[in-house]
């Protein structure tokens, strides 16, 4: 599937900027460089009323997968955080690197985190995580009749999978326990479609 002709698929297409655009940038300076760049736009909100506006751009993409095997099995991870300092459940996921679709970046990420293996996938809404502070953009799928192997994981990353019956992954969600919110709206979304196969 190309990302630029998301046939099918809920929303990604429509995860675009407004033809008009209310506010003016009047300057725009750069706060902070590399990855997570942050710039400092001077906006014109309407005539006489003007703001500064702190955001990170349009940039680095992300996938969000819930990978389910043939059993009817999550597949989540358990990913040490280090801005919390904390250990925390999530569905699988990874950044987009310049120029791949989606659906190949969410097959890598699947491989690489759970060293799961789908040719079964349903896309799912993608979303603005932080809209008010920033321009990137989420995309979600479910990846069904996965098959797991080895993983490989970043010299960087602190990784633990975890295999669960489907009913106890959203046993958790409902109970607050899996507490990063792309992991909970990729779980909300997945839910209609696990329901239509039998699997929940």
């Amino acid at each position: 599937m190309s990302d630029a002709t998301p046939a099918g698929h809920p929303n990604w297409a429509t995860l675009t900027e407004d033809a008009a655009q209310p506010w003016a940038t009047l300057e725009s300076r750069q706060l902070v460089d590399g990855y997570r760049v942050v710039l400092e736009d001077r906006v014109q909100v309407r005539p006489g009323v003007e703001t500064l506006y702190q955001y990170r751009p349009r940039g680095p993409r992300a996938v969000f997968v819930l990978p389910v095997t043939a059993a009817g099995e999550a597949v989540l991870i358990r990913q040490y955080r280090y801005p919390l300092r904390a250990t925390v459940t999530e569905v699988v996921a990874g950044g987009v690197e310049r120029g791949e679709n989606l659906l190949d970046a969410a097959a890598r990420e699947l491989l690489e985190e759970v060293g799961g293996v789908s040719h079964d996938w349903v896309p799912l809404p993608g979303f603005y995580p932080q809209p008010s502070i920033s321009g990137v953009v989420f995309y979600a799928a479910l990846a069904l009749n996965v098959t797991l192997g080895a993983t490989h994981h970043e010299d960087t990353e602190t990784i633990e999978r975890v295999v669960l019956p489907l009913q106890e992954a959203y046993r958790m969600l409902e109970a607050g326990e899996i507490q990063d919110g792309p992991s909970g709206l990729t779980l909300f979304h997945a839910r209609r479609h696990l329901a239509e196969r039998g699997l929940l």
